[in-house]
């Protein structure tokens, strides 16, 4: 899942993203109001931390143009500001969560979660077919082989993505702002290359999962009958 931080304190975002990058999230940072807005409404994004005090676009103008253009991903406002207006003007703009600062990023991490609908404590795994990905151990198993097999952080970040959406054809381009995003030492052979990986491992575990080439289209996961 991709987190959008947008936050002027660099110290503080690159903290957050650290630790967001940790539970296994990909994340970029936005540094002022005016990039956080044009990333904000990418729509590459499960979910948003964002600040209400920044320069050129403030939070809250943000938050509103998000909810004008109908954009439904989740955002924890974070501020410095703790007065109840001042929550109460967030939530009344489309605010999912908030939280003034100091914190604890425990406490933040927490928040993500219960906002993403994750529990790693309960759904340690994502099952498709007969294959397992497994979160506590970075490896992707088969129930029918009984074999497994670790993956990288983007294997993993690609075959979350694509178990997500099974039997969808997905283009290319939504594949690579899914798991890429901004980063800008991303080639455009990563995503190729990246499926050539999954793929053999899928043989080498034996899984009835396999990764489809749709022509001129992109790529489907699919189970064999």
């Amino acid at each position: 899942m991709r987190i959008l931080i947008v936050e002027d304190e660099q110290a503080l975002a690159l903290l957050i993203s650290d630790r967001l990058k940790k539970e296994r999230y990909t994340v970029d940072i936005s540094n002022d109001g005016e990039e956080g807005l044009y990333n904000a409404l990418s729509g590459i994004y499960d979910l948003i931390i964002l600040d209400i005090m920044l320069p050129r676009v403030d939070g809250i103008e943000i938050l509103k143009e998000l909810r004008k253009e109908d954009h439904d991903v989740k955002v924890i406002m974070l501020t410095a500001k703790a007065e109840l207006d001042d929550r109460l003007l967030g939530f009344a703009n489309g605010a999912n969560d908030y939280v003034p600062k100091p914190f604890h990023i425990d406490e933040l991490i927490a928040r993500v979660n219960a906002q993403l609908n994750i529990s790693r404590a309960v759904d340690e795994t994502l099952k498709y077919g007969d294959l397992v990905l497994n979160y506590p151990s970075s490896e992707i198993g088969s129930d029918i082989s009984g074999e497994s097999i670790g993956v990288n952080n983007k294997e993993f970040q690609l075959l979350e993505f694509l178990m997500k959406n099974p039997d969808r054809i997905l283009s290319r381009e939504i594949i690579y702002d899914r798991i890429w995003g901004m980063e800008s030492d991303a080639s455009s052979n990563n995503l190729e290359a990246y499926m050539s990986f999954v793929r053999k491992k899928l043989k080498l575990i034996g899984s009835n999962v396999s990764i489809k080439t749709v022509r001129n289209m992109g790529y489907k996961l699919v189970k064999e009958e």
